[in-house]
């Protein structure tokens, strides 16, 4: 059950990220963010997931937990393609695989 939050702590980190990325498109300079909705629903999401990340501390290892962090370069990979049209290139899912694997040999 635990890793079920620690899939949803990198999903909020990555979609945090994802709302912070769309807000630059309206972006005209660093104070008119202030203005864009998006960048407000990209701080909430990031800090859950930051939350969600220090309580997560208390129940495993920190060496465990922030490798398993690396999961979100997965989301992101998904949700850049799906939402923002990025490219997913051999080189993008040969990166990750071998940083998730890192992080499969680390965890075990």
């Amino acid at each position: 059950m635990i890793y079920v939050f620690v899939l949803l702590m990198t999903l909020l980190g990555s979609l945090g990220a994802f709302f912070f990325k769309k807000s630059t498109e309206r972006m005209d300079g660093i104070f008119s963010l202030l203005k864009i909705p998006n960048f407000y629903v990209g701080g909430v999401l990031y800090v859950a997931g930051a939350l969600m990340n220090v309580v997560l501390l208390r129940y495993m290892d920190y060496t465990v937990l922030y490798p398993m962090s690396a999961i979100a370069y997965i989301w992101s990979l998904l949700i850049s393609n799906r939402f923002l049209g990025e490219r997913i290139t051999g080189k993008k899912v040969a990166g990750i695989g071998l940083v998730c694997l890192g992080v499969v040999l680390l965890t075990r």
